[in-house]
């Protein structure tokens, strides 16, 4: 790991430390504790390593945890699937390239704009760099500036996504939140990540809020239910690609689930 991705590692362990209790891990939870969560040294007795071994991961200080160790700590902070495996991507991740912006392939930008429901491509750090007029109609990307044009830009400053989730705004600018940490951490430190997150915590007390909790989930596919102004409620299954050109670009594709919805 770098010195970087350390920090993080360290991070997230203590993020889903402060969230446990005593009670959900089976141990006795004794005099009242003036900080929530679990203690280091009782982490470190769950997943049978040493306290100063813990306590040097936690702090970032430690490189290169073995499987062993990544699963007994996996097991020991009752992490799910989609927290498992960040842990395991922090932990083996190398010294990233420095973030550019990505450029969409002529091809795949040609099918994008062909498709008649609503398409767009994102790259790592979320930047929509290509949408088609259905997307441009039911988002609103077209009519942010160009360096806007970004996902988490659009749902935390931008007061179309306010207008356009409604009462779902919250609920999906958490899950995004969730989903964009995945992708920060393994780039934190980097200054186009570092740039966006402190845009993002200046312009909206939510993201400040919610970035804090430092949840991470997966997921690809879903739905999403929109007010839309001129066509009223949408509601839409989703479902994102990664392209063999460059992994690193995502297609989203939205299908309606309604019959009237058009």
């Amino acid at each position: 790991m770098t010195a970087t991705t350390r920090t993080q590692f360290g991070d997230f362990l203590r993020s889903r430390r402060k969230k446990l209790s005593p009670d959900d891990v089976g141990l006795n939870g004794g005099r009242r504790r003036r900080t929530p969560g679990l203690r280091r040294e009782e982490v470190a007795e769950l997943a049978g390593i040493g306290v100063d071994w813990y306590i040097r991961l936690e702090q970032g200080r430690a490189v290169g945890p073995s499987e062993a160790t990544l699963d007994a700590l996996a097991e020991a902070l009752r992490l799910d699937k989609a927290e498992a495996a960040h842990l395991r991507a922090l932990a083996h991740r190398s010294e990233p390239r420095a973030f550019a912006r990505e450029s969409v392939p002529p091809t795949l930008a040609r099918i994008v704009a062909s498709l008649a429901l609503p398409a767009y491509v994102t790259g790592r750090r979320w930047d929509i760099l290509a949408c088609n007029a259905a997307a441009s109609d039911l988002l609103g990307f077209d009519r942010l500036a160009a360096q806007d044009r970004n996902i988490m830009i659009y749902m935390f400053i931008e007061p179309e996504a306010r207008r356009l989730f409604g009462a779902h705004w919250a609920d999906e600018a958490r899950r995004m939140i969730a989903l964009f940490r995945t992708s920060h951490d393994l780039h934190a430190g980097d200054p186009a990540f570092v740039e966006l997150v402190e845009r993002l915590s200046s312009s909206s007390e939510e993201f400040a809020k919610w970035w804090s909790a430092h949840d991470v989930r997966s997921g690809a596919s879903g739905q999403k239910t929109f007010a839309h102004a001129r066509h009223g409620m949408q509601r839409y299954e989703y479902a994102t690609f990664q392209a063999n050109d460059d992994p690193a670009l995502k297609l989203a594709i939205y299908t309606p689930v309604d019959a009237d919805v058009v």
